[in-house]
């Protein structure tokens, strides 16, 4: 048997009262979130929850969301983690998809009223049966008449449960992907899959049980779920939680908890280094901070530079996907770091590019990556031909397109999707983005295809200037042409205040080519 629970459970055995989450003025120790966690349990299976049956969970950074998320693990139910962010329309879809029995949503804000939309959501749903409101504190009354809370939910039950006996092949959790193209996929992980991925990641940012880690990642994002929160759990790390990201409340977060390892992603990076306020002892959080990683989405290494310059700390960038656990290479702390890079496999998982016809690609050119291993998902829930698409021969096909250099470190250079075809070129936007962002002008560059009848694409950039300085897109087009291939450059610049992003922080370029 295995349950990922094992996590939580051990960290409460070994150092019940140190301090496990943090949240404002709450801290609860591992004794506490285990307790909770095993009273979520027992209340699911009062309510006819059984193991294998699925439960869907919305919740922002709170202490709510591991406590629940290890109570569904312990009750032998699967956590269905959703966007925080998602409309009625797309909860219906998601409940359904996943075939989720019981819904844990939380109230939200007046700008974001997610208890709102996720009962409207639950109403609409016929398979789902139990609708649950997460209110801000346990004994709050709902806030929508007539509904049961968590806390009436957890009520009365024991603090004590035993784990339910799942296997390690048993599905743990299904994680949906972002669904760039179509409706998301929900990708099904084991037991064993996460447990291995928060042990390797765990020893690739050599969490200790003294460390402090904020994060500030959405937890139902499979990033900060296993780099950071189960991670850290397996280590017995204190853990600070932010809801969202503003880069004056990380900073304020980092001074007062001493934090020591932050994961973000580059919009983070971008968002922190753009911060210029005078408010904080910068050396002082610097000296504390040991780590940052960096994940999600490629961090231009301009940012990486002057990130390193200012703070002088090391930004370890790695590669992963929902379908991978996430994790799939990372720069080892015990080789040497390749800035721009996603590293090298971790252990256990192999990777190779190949070409078109499926044949692997000589060093240093352009290929699909591909992996396998232990981290490799179940499969596509309820999706046989999506699954079979993604799953050949045991390899994961990514859909990124990559290189490997003679050391064996890998690059990526952009998705096969983003790839833009003009005039039967292939333009890799990733490629135009790093030259772009040098330009002293510019803070933050998207570069996408946008349909043209003489070339069938022709290259956009959507540009954020920096604050106090101005360019003319002619002037960013003439620049970005004497640095490039002349097939390459854009043609076309619109200056942006601001690029979408998507909960997890990433531009969503589906947004720009709308």
């Amino acid at each position: 048997m295995l349950n990922l629970s094992v996590l939580l459970e051990n960290s409460a055995r070994r150092f019940p009262n140190k301090t496990a989450f943090v949240f404002g003025d709450t801290a609860l120790s591992f004794a506490q979130i285990n307790g909770a966690a095993n009273q979520v349990a027992n209340g699911l299976k009062s309510k006819g929850i059984q193991p294998g049956d699925k439960v869907a969970l919305s919740c922002f950074n709170l202490p709510y969301f591991p406590i629940i998320y290890f109570g569904i693990l312990k009750a032998g139910a699967v956590v269905v983690p959703l966007s925080v962010l998602l409309k009625k329309d797309e909860i219906v879809y998601h409940l359904g998809d996943s075939e989720a029995k019981a819904y844990f949503c939380f109230v939200g804000t007046p700008d974001l009223p997610m208890g709102q939309l996720g009962h409207q959501a639950f109403s609409e749903a016929s398979t789902c049966e139990h609708f649950f409101l997460i209110m801000p504190q346990p004994t709050d009354a709902p806030s929508i008449p007539g509904v049961a809370t968590l806390g009436s939910l957890m009520a009365g039950q024991s603090p004590v449960a035993e784990s339910y006996a799942t296997g390690a092949e048993d599905t743990a959790i299904i994680i949906y992907t972002s669904g760039t193209t179509g409706r998301p996929k929900g990708a099904e992980l084991t037991h064993s899959n996460l447990l291995q991925n928060a042990i390797l990641s765990a020893d690739l940012v050599g969490i200790r049980p003294e460390d402090t880690l904020l994060i500030v990642l959405p937890l139902f994002h499979i990033f900060a779920m296993t780099v950071l929160m189960n991670a850290g759990l397996y280590r017995a790390a204190t853990s600070v939680l932010l809801p969202r990201f503003d880069a004056e409340a990380v900073f304020g977060l980092m001074a007062k908890h001493k934090v020591t390892v932050f994961a973000g992603v580059p919009t983070m990076y971008w968002g922190l280094l753009n911060y210029r306020e005078e408010k904080f002892d910068y050396p002082g959080i610097a000296a504390q901070l040991r780590i940052a990683v960096s994940g999600g989405a490629s961090l231009p290494v301009q940012v990486l530079k002057d990130f390193e310059a200012r703070f002088n700390v090391p930004i370890i960038e790695g590669y992963g996907m929902s379908e991978g656990s996430p994790v799939v290479t990372f720069n080892h702390p015990d080789r040497p770091r390749k800035p721009g890079s996603i590293g090298t496999p971790v252990w256990g998982v192999e990777v190779k590019l190949i070409d078109d016809k499926g044949q692997t690609v000589p060093v240093g050119e352009k290929g699909q990556l591909l992996y396998r291993g232990h981290n490799v998902m179940k499969g596509y829930y309820r999706k046989p031909a999506a699954t079979a698409e993604s799953l050949k021969d045991g390899w994961l096909h990514s859909g990124d397109v990559a290189i490997e250099d003679a050391d064996g470190y890998f690059y990526i250079v952009d998705r096969t999707k983003d790839m833009i075809i003009r005039g039967g070129f292939n333009v890799y936007p990733r490629e135009v983005e790093e030259v772009m962002i040098q330009h002293p002008a510019i803070s933050m560059v998207a570069v996408i295809g946008v349909p043209d009848d003489e070339y069938g694409e022709e290259i956009k950039a959507c540009v954020v200037l920096k604050d106090g300085v101005s360019a003319s897109p002619e002037e960013i087009i003439e620049w970005t042409k004497e640095r490039i291939a002349g097939y390459k450059y854009p043609r076309v610049v619109e200056l942006l205040a601001a690029l979408p992003m998507s909960a997890t922080g990433k531009i969503l370029k589906k947004e720009l080519r709308k």
